[in-house]
């Protein structure tokens, strides 16, 4: 039924999960919002993520009223040009308000859902199975493994086992920032055998390169084809866009090649340290949507990093890392290429 879509998603590459844009005074900024797609999709983005943690899971509360028309927005710049990048959102909630969403979404052309267990943290096991069903039989389901320093919760490999048994799950973004977590996903879909069936992004910020040149298998049998991570939805990527997919195309290159260089496992570790600066890892990811505001508003694609909550705002410290990482690493940063095309963007 999927086999169109899960070719989409099997090519793989940069999917970028979307910030929010508003101005100083906290209303919506559609032309800067507007110009932030359109940066993605000139990037060589593969796709967009709307509605994710790093848009702030509260557009989602019928309050504050962003959930559709950013969804809509999304599209609209998505179909400006050739090509048909993929198209995630978003769905939060119990069952009935994910399921809701997941109508809402297909409505407007999204290819599947990236299904967050937040609201599930007490429930047991099968309880939340039943949930992914649910929403799966209303959308294409990409399964999502939320670490849980930002609202996630431990899933271990009996969840995972089942999980990647439900049909209409085409794809897992596996983002648990702990390399244990990842293989307990990695190792229910190989025993599982549906590889083939359901493919892996990663979302774990800080270890980008190592996810995308590593073969993993979790037997002796050298015949068989390892997993791999076909590319990846991530918050790090809402930023530097140009340069993760450069870096991919290179990743996949030397995976290809079977030689990884040392150059390309330093360029990661110099990834994760940037990453360090925007998610405010020394204050337990508190800053890690402002942060990624700050770089935009430092490129021009955002007119102020404030956030749905008021009151939030970089961490003491924080401001000083990310001009600790601009300074270090000027050759992960893709200013050059915004300011060439801002205006544009801004039409």
């Amino acid at each position: 039924m999927y086999e169109a879509l899960r070719e989409r998603l099997f090519a793989g590459g940069v999917i970028p999960a979307s910030p929010l844009a508003l101005g100083a005074d906290g209303a919506f900024d559609e032309r800067h919002q507007r110009a932030i797609f359109r940066y993605y999709r000139a990037a060589g983005a593969a796709g967009l993520a709307v509605g994710v943690h790093t848009t702030q899971f509260a557009i989602h509360d019928e309050a504050v009223g962003l959930y559709r028309p950013l969804l809509e927005l999304a599209g609209e710049v998505l179909g400006e040009g050739p090509g048909l990048p993929l198209r995630v959102a978003g769905l939060v909630g119990r069952t009935e308000n994910a399921v809701r969403e997941a109508e809402i979404a297909l409505g407007m052309g999204y290819d599947c859902g990236l299904l967050s267990l937040a609201a599930f943290q007490e429930a047991g096991e099968a309880e939340i199975l039943e949930h992914c069903r649910a929403v799966s039989e209303a959308i294409p389901l990409m399964g999502f493994y939320l670490q849980p320093a930002v609202g996630g919760r431990v899933l271990g490999y009996r969840f995972w086992r089942q999980f990647v048994e439900i049909p209409n799950v085409v794809a897992i973004k596996i983002a648990p920032f702990n390399r244990y977590y990842t293989l307990d996903v990695l190792r229910a879909l190989w025993d599982a055998g549906r590889a083939d069936d359901i493919d892996l992004y990663t979302g774990n910020d800080d270890a980008i390169v190592a996810d995308l040149v590593t073969a993993f298998r979790f037997d002796g049998d050298a015949d068989r084809p390892p997993l791999r991570f076909v590319g990846g939805l991530l918050g790090h990527w809402a930023v530097w866009t140009k340069r993760a997919v450069d870096l991919v195309e290179r990743c996949r290159a030397e995976r290809e090649a079977g030689s990884v260089s040392a150059d390309l496992l330093t360029l990661g570790a110099q990834v994760t340290d940037s990453n360090a600066a925007f998610f405010d890892t020394p204050n337990a990811f508190a800053g890690c949507i402002v942060g990624l505001h700050e770089v935009m508003v430092r490129q021009g694609l955002m007119a102020s990093r404030r956030t749905l909550d008021p009151d939030e705002d970089l961490s003491p410290g924080q401001m000083d890392e990310i001009d600790r990482v601009y300074a270090a690493y000027p050759h992960l940063n893709d200013d050059a290429f915004v300011r060439e095309h801002l205006d544009e963007w801004l039409r």
